[in-house]
């Protein structure tokens, strides 16, 4: 089976009943199949083949929406793109997948041909609705998600139909999700937690949706409160904004809602604390990954515990190990390996990324953990000095790099400093060659960078901390 087969209870077995709402229109399961199968055709008759890559960057939209299911119809391999990001960031990801195209109705400098979705929702409207006859198997690629991981160089995760469908089929089997919920879906769909989770969610389950462009918190009373959803997916930093809604609203909306679930990110005590008390909800937090998408989740029956991302879903195996490989002693602090029907089939034109990220058969996260004696996994920090800021995936290098570029950098060092609403943010650290206005550094990382990126502060120093062998000493910056 593939995806198709796996949404198909939906598409076609709920035909007539709504299916999606996004700015005030509404489309059924019947018009979300028709509308893909008809730019399934426009896509071939432009040339796109099985095994094509197609690139796409856009905000939350039904045109997405239908781009991500033409694909998945055609073994398209669909790569989505943050929005957020800027064609310096652009470039490697285009250069590395090689894409037949690029969509977005943005204005850009690239490589690659763009397509605009008018263009195509245009001649896909002339196009016959019938599904495209596309024989697939569940090993077929479905898409490459692009993550920083533990190195420095983005690399594009493959992930399978297959991977796809065993992370819906648990979810929906393990949060109980229904026909019958209303689902609010705030996230990004370029991310694996609004694609992978949140979209496949919705198709596979028959649920209905209101789909936003982006979460903002100045609406979200109103939002919540007029659609009265019973399941949402958000990341921290979106808890801790709805933290602050009005009381009384907060008592509302809890009371209408069954289901709320945090990732990408890890949720602070406190914040699970004070929504429990503000909404009467314990907020159920999973670990997941872009190569492996969900791994670990709290239980829906039984204890949600604050700091903890509770246990493997069903067919997929956790271990700790220490550096040598061999087990940690329970409560001592290892390195998670994963095995599972979730785990990626490897880093796209990467072979040797892919060999290192395996150990016998066990897929290496580089997060640390530790397990409780009733099974609990408690994350506890990573081997690298990856940060994750609102749940985006930051790597420091990427920012140094580009800092360094400046006639007037000598060095520069970034590192994460926590953040009430973030999680972490990019602090920066510069040694100075010549004289320069730090808002100038600012400014120019603003203009070149996602904005996610852009270090909070720059502090100049006269030198960065190294060892003997010259290794810099992150760990003495700000002491």
């Amino acid at each position: 089976m593939n995806l198709s087969h796996l949404f198909d209870s939906s598409l076609i077995g709920r035909r007539e009943k709504v299916a999606l709402e996004f700015q005030g229109r509404e489309f059924t399961f019947g018009d979300i199949e028709a509308r893909s199968n008809r730019l399934a055709h426009a896509l071939t008759a432009r040339g796109v083949c099985t095994g094509d890559r197609l690139c796409v960057y856009l905000v939350n939209c039904v045109e997405m929406i239908d781009l991500y299911l033409a694909c998945v119809k055609l073994g398209v391999i669909f790569v989505p793109i943050n929005i957020l990001y800027r064609e310096r960031e652009m470039a490697h990801i285009l250069n590395d997948a090689e894409p037949c195209a690029l969509i977005t109705d943005a204005e850009l400098a690239v490589s690659v041909p763009i397509w605009t979705p008018e263009a195509l929702s245009a001649e896909a409207a002339t196009m016959p609705d019938t599904r495209p006859a596309v024989v697939l198997g569940g090993d077929t690629p479905a898409g490459i998600i692009y993550t920083s991981g533990t190195t420095g160089t983005s690399k594009g995760a493959v992930l399978t139909h297959n991977n796809f469908a065993a992370n819906a089929v648990n979810l929906l089997a393990c949060w109980e999700i229904r026909d019958s919920d209303r689902f609010l879906l705030a996230l990004p769909l370029f991310h694996v937690h609004g694609l992978g989770n949140g979209l496949h969610c919705w198709l596979a389950s028959g649920c209905r949706m209101r789909l936003l462009e982006r979460f903002e918190h100045q609406t979200a009373a109103s939002v919540f409160l007029d659609f009265r959803p019973t399941l949402f997916f958000g990341v921290p930093t979106v808890y801790v904004r709805l933290l602050g809604l009005d009381p009384a609203a907060a008592k509302e909306i809890g009371g209408f809602m069954r289901l709320f679930v945090s990732g990408s990110a890890p949720l602070p005590a406190q914040v699970f604390d004070d929504f429990h008390a503000l909404y009467g909800h314990r907020i159920l937090e999973r670990y997941g990954m872009s190569e492996t998408i969900m791994n670990i989740s709290n239980p829906y029956w039984g204890e949600r515990r604050a700091g903890t991302i509770g246990f493997p879903l069903p067919g997929i195996s956790a271990k700790l190990l220490s550096p040598t490989f061999e087990p940690v002693p329970q409560g001592e602090t290892g390195e998670v390996y994963l095995k599972g029907p979730n785990i990626f089939a490897g880093y796209w034109r990467r072979p040797e990324a892919t060999s290192d990220a395996f150990v016998d058969g066990w897929f290496r996260t580089g997060d640390l953990g530790t397990l409780s004696e009733d099974g609990y996994f408690t994350l506890c920090g990573r081997k690298s000095d990856l940060i994750i800021s609102g749940g985006f995936n930051i790597y420091p290098r990427e920012i140094e790099e580009f800092l360094q570029e400046h006639p007037a950098v000598a060095e520069a060092a970034v590192v994460a400093r926590q953040d009430t609403m973030r999680g972490e943010v990019p602090v920066a650290y510069i040694a100075l060659s010549e004289t320069i206005e730090l808002t100038e550094l600012e400014a120019l990382c603003r203009e070149k960078l996602a904005s996610f990126k852009v270090p909070r502060e720059f502090f100049v120093v006269e030198k960065l901390p190294r060892n003997a062998m010259g290794k810099l000493q992150k760990n003495l910056l700000g002491q």
